[in-house]
């Protein structure tokens, strides 16, 4: 299976984040300089992670980010799910691409 770039560096950061000792936080440029990816890419994908409670996003002078949820609650399937544009095949009827068309 190929993931896209974006799940890719989404479980990277969660993996991060699980890394660091507990209670601490990180920041969206300190896990660009770690995997080399552009901040903008990552800002994108630490939104997306927090809005699914992957990741707790703390705004302010104290802030950063964490994981959202204990790291031994987290599946990796259910993130790549919930990140991967995964598109799923209609074979209902005549709509279905994977059997013969019998005509």
């Amino acid at each position: 299976m190929q993931l896209t770039s974006f799940t890719d560096y989404g479980l990277r950061a969660l993996i991060y984040m699980a890394s660091l000792p507990d209670g601490k936080m990180t920041n969206i440029t300190e896990v660009t300089e770690v995997y080399g990816v552009s901040r903008n890419h990552m800002v994108k994908i630490i939104n997306q992670l927090s809005h699914l409670g992957y990741v707790e996003a703390i705004r302010g002078k104290n802030g950063g980010i964490r994981l959202g949820k204990p790291a031994n609650t987290i599946r990796i399937g259910e993130v790549v799910r919930a990140l991967e544009p995964l598109t799923l095949v209609n074979c209902s009827g005549e709509f279905c691409h994977i059997t013969p068309h019998a005509g």
